[in-house]
């Protein structure tokens, strides 16, 4: 009989009754059932129901054994009592009689159980992360993670493309984030950089001729946390095509993306949820900014934002009259089926709006064709009607409006499309809605810096090419850039590129960056490029946040398997740390308190 188990703790079945086995795990309960011990036995693969009685040489080890202490148990395989079978456990027929243990491992007191779905502070948890993922949902969450990625790596290889590694050692790039950088011990006085992404590398690899490239590739940037988003580090399925236009990269990643989806729709023993068919809808930037508020639209929200500008223009609504005179918009977000919601309802929202660092949100209520509210009143009910007609409401629907400058009245609109599909229960459940955000601007008008500036991806083709660059006001270029967008979440950019040095250098002027920027900051593409580069393009569907879509986990941090805190702190083996001066010495840095 081997050491340590003849099966694991899912194995054993009712077939398997009346053999001699040996098991080993951690002890996940224990009861006590009139002096007769029952223990769950728990391993990587499930669970299995121990029982030993008084006076059996087994009871007394095992009594006195903590929960988490890991044991080996020899014992013979019985049928569970009439009644007592368990039919939610795999190996819920049967039972172990222990009748020989060996603990292999004393767990002490523990800061926080494993058993159970108590919830603990977030400190606790990241502190003691190797407890954490002995939970149910955690362990359930990582293995997930690992099909998951396998599945996006077969996927792709059948799609025709090659595995490669790029470097993790590199030079810094302006890519939009902060580098982590990385002192050089054989170079005093210079650093590396860990990659964004590994954007240049893989378009050289498309320069060296490589056809199609892809990774599931670690990437590192010096940002803050947000509940979709790691601090510090992420990975990411980086992939990129040669001599393809923008249809042949959705085509490619469109069925890897959607198989993978519905491959594990049913995570968790849940119905599997639906999965958008077909090709992905396709909505230009601008539509999106309009009809959504932002540009990563939740599909499953039936709200469609409107613009009313011109139904305020000389209104008896003084507020919004005055606004629109002087340039601002006004935006429509429909409130349907609230006639018997209170004005409360209607207050809250705007409260909330305020609360968010607007002016306010204004509102009209409407019950049995009613109109009520400040905005009505002043508006008048053929003004009001009209607006209506605008937006195909009906004779119980409220509806919510945001005033104000182009950008700021599109935010806060689609702040309040996503709330009030969530306070009136109209987000569409269990399905998985995707769309292309396409179309984006090439550039755009820097406030602060006061100048034109990239608005996505400097190294993207611009629509139109070099005549439009030499032709057109640059914020009226678009580029052949998109992001692929999932129920609200932005799973990844990408772009065709800009694969022709004289359209960069072009584009790279507009920007305010002189031909020698282009040469000193991009030597590597910039010099590749003149050599002969095929027209290329690609994207990179953010692993994690698949991860934790298909998990329905709120927060990333439930999908990766040793996270940072949201300061970027590794409180398990406690980083970041200081150096030693030894370390500092060999690095040639001094440290400036």
């Amino acid at each position: 009989m081997h050491a340590y188990r003849t099966h694991n703790c899912a194995a054993l079945r009712a077939s398997d009754t009346g053999c001699m086995v040996r098991l080993s795990g951690w002890i996940h309960r224990k009861r006590d059932h009139g002096g007769v011990l029952f223990i769950d036995l728990r391993d990587h693969f499930g669970l299995t129901q121990i029982v030993v009685g008084p006076g059996a040489p087994a009871f007394d080890t095992l009594d006195r054994a903590r929960l988490e202490s890991v044991v080996t148990i020899t014992g013979e395989v019985v049928a569970r009592g009439a009644g007592a079978a368990n039919a939610n456990l795999a190996t819920g027929e049967i039972e172990v009689r222990a009748a020989d243990v060996v603990v292999q491992s004393a767990a002490t007191e523990l800061p926080l159980p494993v058993a159970g779905d108590a919830e603990y502070p977030e400190e606790i948890r990241l502190k003691y992360r190797f407890l954490d993922l002995r939970r149910d949902r955690l362990h359930a969450n990582m293995m997930l993670r690992s099909g998951v990625i396998a599945s996006l790596r077969q996927r792709m290889i059948a799609q025709g493309f090659t595995e490669f590694q790029t470097p993790i050692l590199t030079a810094s790039s302006p890519e939009g984030a902060r580098d982590y950088l990385v002192p050089s011990r054989v170079h005093p006085g210079k650093f590396y950089a860990l990659p964004q992404a590994p954007q240049m590398f893989k378009q050289l690899l498309m320069v060296a001729g490589f056809d199609r490239y892809f990774q599931i590739a670690p990437c590192f940037r010096d940002e803050d946390a947000r509940a979709d988003r790691s601090p510090g580090e992420f990975y990411q399925l980086d992939f990129e095509m040669s001599f393809v236009t923008q249809d042949d990269v959705f085509a490619a990643i469109e069925p890897v993306l959607a198989g993978v989806f519905e491959q594990f729709a049913g995570f968790g023993g849940r119905a599997p949820w639906a999965v958008t068919q077909g090709a992905f809808p396709r909505i230009p930037y601008a539509e999106s900014m309009l009809k959504y508020g932002n540009d990563k639209p939740d599909l499953r929200n039936p709200i469609i934002i409107q613009d009313v500008t011109e139904q305020f223009r000389g209104s008896g609504f003084g507020l919004f009259a005055k606004m629109v005179e002087s340039g601002n918009v006004v935006r429509a977000i429909a409130a349907p089926n609230t006639a018997e919601k209170s004005r409360k309802f209607f207050d809250d929202m705007n409260e909330w709006a305020r609360g968010e660092g607007y002016a306010g949100l204004g509102y009209v209520t409407r019950k049995a064709g009613e109109f009520g509210g400040p905005v009505a009143k002043n508006h008048g009910e053929p003004g009001m009607q009209a607006v209506y007609d605008q937006l195909g409401l009906g004779p119980d629907d409220g509806c919510f409006f945001a005033a104000g400058k182009l950008s700021e009245a599109a935010k806060l609109a689609g702040l309040a499309r996503t709330r009030v599909g969530q306070n009136l229960g109209l987000i569409e459940q269990n399905t998985f809605k995707f769309c292309w955000i396409v179309d984006f601007p090439m550039f755009e008008y820097d406030e602060d810096a006061k100048k034109v500036d990239f608005s996505h991806n400097p190294f993207s083709m611009p629509q139109g090419e070099l005549a439009a660059l030499e032709t057109m006001n640059p914020l009226d270029i678009l580029a052949y850039q998109y992001d692929i967008v999932c129920n609200g979440v932005e799973l990844s950019s990408g772009a065709i590129r800009n694969h022709r040095p004289e359209i960069m250098y072009k584009a790279f002027e507009i920007a305010g960056y002189s031909r020698d920027d282009v040469d000193r900051d991009f030597a590597g593409m910039i010099n590749a490029f003149k050599f002969g580069a095929p027209p290329h393009g690609g994207s990179a569907p953010g692993v994690d946040r698949i991860v934790m879509l298909i998990a329905d986990e709120p927060n990333i941090r439930e999908v990766v398997v040793f996270p940072m805190n949201q300061k970027a702190e590794d409180l398990m083996m406690n980083a970041p740390n200081v150096a030693t001066a030894k370390q500092l010495r060999e690095l040639h840095i001094r440290v400036v308190e």
